[in-house]
């Protein structure tokens, strides 16, 4: 993916430095519509001024935009804030890390990825269960049924069972459907993009999504079950490191 030109000038405005961004949402997911807003996500370093003192700086920043008709979602949180979320059974920040569409990168970045294989635990498959349910309800909340919350229950799903079998972050639904190959996705996929963000599904039979969530769900929990990944986050350590080191280039920079 060339990324647009109008996504480098919006992130090179803002006030701290970064450590990375990366671009999430229907992009990453792989099924972006026309009308399909930029999620960019990334984390910035406050300087050490702002973390010590009495007045502090934003842990997240978060800014909705239009740049010249491209609209943005941006948010960022600093380092200490996303590294906590790291070594919780958080799947976005692992997503947001390990995201192959890259804006802006750094040494540390890479550095980053190495260390935070150690935050992936069997306990993510919470995350990824309880992700897919809240979707599927939005899914069958609205008649008639929008496409783009079944394409996320499936993605949610898909990365779950993934992560839990090998241990490795994939957010693609495309990418996941060569290993799974459920019939439906590349239609949905391409109803999605000819349709745009909100657009219904065709066919209201809903017998064959809902016998693919449950049996999914099932593949998700037995794959929990089977998954040899560690329990707890091993790298509390080495992130504390980092971060310290970043905090005191801070001064230095």
């Amino acid at each position: 993916m060339n990324i647009d030109p109008r996504i480098d000038e919006i992130v090179a405005a803002q006030p701290c430095p970064h450590l990375f961004v990366t671009i999430s949402g229907a992009h990453l997911y792989g099924f972006p519509s026309p009308d399909s807003d930029y999620d960019i996500r990334g984390v910035h370093i406050l300087p050490a001024a702002e973390v010590v003192g009495l007045v502090t700086g934003p842990e997240t920043l978060d800014i909705s935009d239009s740049v010249q008709g491209l609209e943005l979602d941006l948010v960022t949180h600093d380092i200490k804030r996303f590294f906590s979320l790291l070594l919780r059974r958080n799947g976005y920040v692992l997503e947001q890390l390990y995201s192959p569409l890259i804006v802006e990168t750094t040494p540390e970045h890479q550095e980053l990825k190495d260390i935070a294989r150690g935050c992936i635990t069997r306990n993510h498959v919470h995350h990824y269960s309880s992700f897919a349910k809240n979707q599927w309800k939005l899914f069958r909340r609205d008649d008639p049924p929008k496409i783009k919350p079944l394409l996320y229950t499936y993605r949610v799903l898909l990365t779950g069972i993934h992560l839990m079998q090998t241990g490795r972050i994939e957010a693609n639904l495309l990418r996941l459907n060569d290993e799974f190959r459920l019939p439906q996705i590349d239609e949905l996929v391409s109803e999605k993009l000819e349709g745009g963000e909100r657009c219904s599904l065709r066919d209201t039979d809903l017998t064959v999504h809902r016998k693919q969530y449950e049996g999914l769900l099932d593949r998700l929990r037995q794959a929990h079950e089977d998954c040899t990944l560690i329990e707890a986050p091993t790298c509390r350590d080495a992130l504390n490191k980092l971060l310290v080191r970043l905090r005191i280039e801070s001064v230095e920079g």
